[in-house]
């Protein structure tokens, strides 16, 4: 009976600490009205968690579960924002050796690659290939360019804004209530 008002803390803390980490996603990307619902619904369980520990201030159970709760609420918020995958990315790869056939590669899996020549400090040539790619589409890129071209060298860099013309793969992101919640 002890361990029921700790456990009702921890999980709405666990509650309240993921939605409001998603919440700074969505606001970060643009999307006010889906940010603004859950940021009042996170204020609801903040308020309900917060008071519970206020009012019991003995409870040092109870606390440490607040405590504890924040934590887990923030690593449990990164994992889902990262399943959503919301955004685009610009992948920049930095190719010392000719870079073609690495930019057919790319082609054929449907990136697009710009491609920027130029030197550097330790090396005569270089070409920068610059790819944006949904965030989503990342990972794979990623898990393509470590197996197939070990040496080249790679950034990522979130893109905040871009213009309407949002095309992927060769076709336009349909509209759906997915694209409203940041999925689509």
């Amino acid at each position: 009976m002890d361990l029921i008002l700790p456990l009702i803390i921890l999980v709405a803390r666990i509650v309240e600490t993921t939605m409001e980490t998603i919440r700074l996603v969505y606001v970060t990307k643009g999307h006010r009205y889906l940010a603004s619902g859950i940021g009042t619904l996170k204020i609801g369980v903040w308020v309900i968690s917060t008071s519970l520990v206020l009012t019991n201030l003995d409870n040092v159970p109870g606390i440490l579960a607040y405590m504890l709760g924040y934590g887990i609420g923030t690593l449990l918020g990164m994992t889902i924002e990262s399943w959503i995958g919301l955004g685009t990315v610009i992948v920049r790869i930095f190719c010392t050796k000719d870079p073609e056939p690495l930019i057919r590669h790319l082609g054929k899996l449907g990136y697009g690659t710009t491609r920027i020549n130029g030197s550097g400090q330790f090396v005569p040539s270089v070409a920068v290939l610059l790819s944006m790619v949904p965030r989503k589409e990342s990972g794979r890129l990623l898990a393509f360019l470590k197996a197939k071209y070990p040496d080249v060298h790679f950034t990522i860099e979130d893109v905040s804004t871009m213009s309407e013309r949002e095309i992927y793969f060769g076709r336009r992101p349909e509209r759906s209530i997915r694209g409203f919640l940041g999925c689509g």
